[in-house]
């Protein structure tokens, strides 16, 4: 069972939840520091790590699962998201420079074909960040935070998923080595504890965060879709005070 956007959305308005986007919001912040003119796409639920990238992106856009459900993002303004099939994305071939993928392996009923949709419609040289939960962390053992549904991995399963849809990954990293509590004395502490774990590498992190790149060649794949590929234009969410645009 996988949480919907309101769970989801309440979860980062949360103390555990501001303080989780925020150290993996760095991570992600320090692989990918100028996507300038870049198209990035996110998978999942990735508007609280959009946010900053959307700044100085081509085109930023959240694609949203349909079982999770939608909201509008950004804030104001016409909205970037699209309610869609994980495993048949509305998109070309190779058409994404920068692909995030948050609260969507875990959730996934197929993780290889979800990689090799991946692979699809990611440019030649395209890179990929992955935040996954950690099987060993105990984030994955509470079901009060996304982190906690779905399929936890290790870093040897995830090695395995991304090349055997060929993609080599590039950069490992982990975050959130503290506790996922409420507890004013535990949010205080957040940041310390944090600091600490990352800088002895402690093996009980919440989320691996891995960067991958796409591999240029690969033979044929089985799976095709059903229907013909079009560009991108899914029906977007509304935002406030406007009806629903086209992308």
């Amino acid at each position: 069972m996988a949480m919907d956007v309101i769970d989801l959305r309440q979860f980062y308005a949360s103390a555990p939840g501001g303080l989780a986007r925020r150290a993996i919001a760095a991570a992600i912040a320090q692989r990918w520091p100028n996507v300038q003119g870049l198209h990035v796409f996110g998978v999942g639920y990735a508007p609280p790590y959009l946010n900053d990238l959307a700044e100085t992106a081509g085109r930023a856009i959240a694609l949203m699962p349909g079982r999770q459900g939608v909201l509008a993002w950004p804030a104001g303004g016409l909205s970037n998201v699209g309610l869609v099939e994980p495993l048949d994305l509305p998109l070309r071939d190779s058409v994404v420079d920068r692909l995030l993928v948050v609260h969507a392996l875990e959730m996934s009923e197929d993780a290889h074909a979800l990689m090799e949709e991946f692979w699809r419609v990611l440019t030649p040289g395209g890179h990929m960040i992955v935040v996954a939960p950690n099987r060993r962390g105990a984030w994955s053992r509470r079901d009060s935070t996304p982190f906690g549904y779905g399929q936890p991995y290790s870093r040897a399963q995830l090695t395995a998923l991304l090349r055997a849809a060929l993609f080599t990954p590039v950069h490992w990293q982990e975050a959130l080595y503290f506790p996922p509590s409420e507890r004013a004395l535990a949010v205080r502490l957040a940041p310390l504890i944090e600091s600490v774990g990352a800088f002895f590498k402690l093996p009980f992190a919440g989320v691996h965060i891995i960067e991958a790149t796409k591999q240029i060649y690969r033979p044929a794949l089985a799976r095709r879709s059903s229907r013909s590929r079009e560009a991108l234009a899914p029906a977007l969410a509304p935002s406030a005070g406007r009806d629903a645009v086209e992308g």
